[in-house]
């Protein structure tokens, strides 16, 4: 058992493309957007709710996914967010979805974040991932201050998701020593709708 939590808070922002990295929010507002992102995408968003960085419950990012996506297929759908969140299928929960390096590794220049978030299109290709590392000249020039015109991140990523890979680690130790029944989630579960 896995003691994933319902942050409210955290899922909202996720949702909502608030999270402050420009990548995983980029791939949230082409969902809400076209109702569809690419399988990469949709990994790496997964990731970042989950086992990555918010430590979200994957079943409150599945039912996300089941309402957005134009091609959702509620087994599939399913079976992706458990693998995903490392929950069961695929057990190296220490191997995470960078926020900020992976969408660089395949367009540098950040066309697809400046496509998805407008506040930042102005932003220099040097600061595109991590706009909060832009000295604040660069970035009232690019006229998207952070924590004014687009959100500060929600978490600092290498803190993160290094909890969170020992939140992992401890929950299949306890399941591997048989102890696991005494881990409990944190939160209540949201109500379809909701």
């Amino acid at each position: 058992q896995i003691p994933w939590t319902w942050d409210e808070t955290r899922l909202a922002a996720w949702e909502e493309a608030r999270t402050g990295f420009p990548w995983i929010d980029a791939c949230m507002m082409q969902l809400r957007k076209e109702g569809w992102m690419h399988h990469l995408a949709r990994h790496a968003v997964a990731c970042f709710l989950t086992r990555g960085d918010l430590f979200v419950h994957w079943e409150a990012g599945a039912a996300v996914f089941d309402r957005e996506l134009v091609d959702a297929d509620h087994a599939l759908n399913n079976g992706n967010w458990m693998w995903l969140s490392c929950s069961c299928f695929f057990y190296q929960y220490f191997r995470v979805y960078g926020p900020v390096s992976f969408g660089k590794k395949y367009d540098k220049d950040g066309a697809f974040i400046r496509k998805y978030l407008p506040a930042l299109k102005d932003m220099p290709a040097k600061y595109i991932y991590e706009p909060w590392t832009a000295p604040i000249d660069v970035q009232k020039k690019a006229g998207c201050v952070v924590g004014v015109d687009y959100p500060t991140p929600i978490v600092d990523h290498a803190v993160a998701s290094k909890e969170c890979i020992e939140k992992l680690a401890a929950a299949y130790k306890a399941h591997k020593e048989g102890t696991a029944g005494n881990i409990v989630a944190v939160g209540k579960k949201r109500k379809a709708g909701e």
